[in-house]
């Protein structure tokens, strides 16, 4: 799991487009804390702190200790929302977890020893279907990726969620199916190849019948 993050957060005083507006142009970034039975939370962080933490890479899959009026306040990230012409956070969305909660997030998968794939060598693609899974977690166990071994497959392969070993404390949040992560493909000149050969063969096969 990644490590813990802290962020350091005061309490909004006044909501609305024109306070939010206000606290931008300080440097802060308002934002909400929801969710544990209990009302929803107003508050505002630093911008830099928040983008440092952002640039961490694992935001969205750690716990975040927001930290306000000297209580912390145990959160899972749920939305970042980002000025679409400057990219700066505009607000963030905190969901407050309770004692052995259990999540539901996003983690991004990683795959290893291509080298070690016969489809691979051959020149075949690895078509990747998802590069997320979405998986429930215990809250203190969420892990920074998946890593899937792609060692031994051919062309043609398909790797699905069944053939995944996923840490303990996870499970995949889509269990009506067996879906597809990743499949090893023909690059289109190989398939070229393959077509151009098989019509040969047809040709020579009719030949012989005549």
């Amino acid at each position: 799991m990644s490590d813990q993050l802290t962020l350091s957060a005061e309490a909004r005083e006044r909501a609305g487009k024109g306070a939010s507006r206000a606290l931008r142009r300080e440097g802060r970034v308002p934002a909400v804390i929801y969710g544990g039975k209990e009302e929803p939370q107003t508050i505002h962080v630093e911008e830099k702190a928040l983008v440092k933490a952002l640039m961490t890479g694992f935001f969205m899959n750690s716990i975040i200790m927001v930290e306000v009026g000297g209580k912390k306040i145990r959160t899972l990230p749920k939305d970042v929302a980002f000025h679409p012409v400057t990219e700066r956070p505009e607000h963030v969305d905190f969901f407050r977890l309770a004692k052995d909660a259990t999540v539901t997030v996003a983690v991004p998968v990683r795959f290893e020893n291509e080298e070690a794939s016969p489809g691979l060598k051959k020149g075949g693609v690895l078509n990747v279907v998802r590069h997320e899974l979405e998986l429930v977690c215990d809250a203190d166990a969420i892990p920074d990726e998946i890593v899937i071994d792609v060692t031994g497959t051919e062309v043609g392969d398909s790797i699905h969620i069944s053939a995944v070993t996923l840490p303990k404390g996870s499970s995949s949040a889509i269990t009506d199916r067996d879906f597809t992560i990743a499949t090893i493909v023909a690059p289109s000149a190989l398939k070229s190849e393959e077509g151009d050969t098989t019509k040969e063969g047809e040709g020579e096969e009719g030949e012989a019948e005549a």
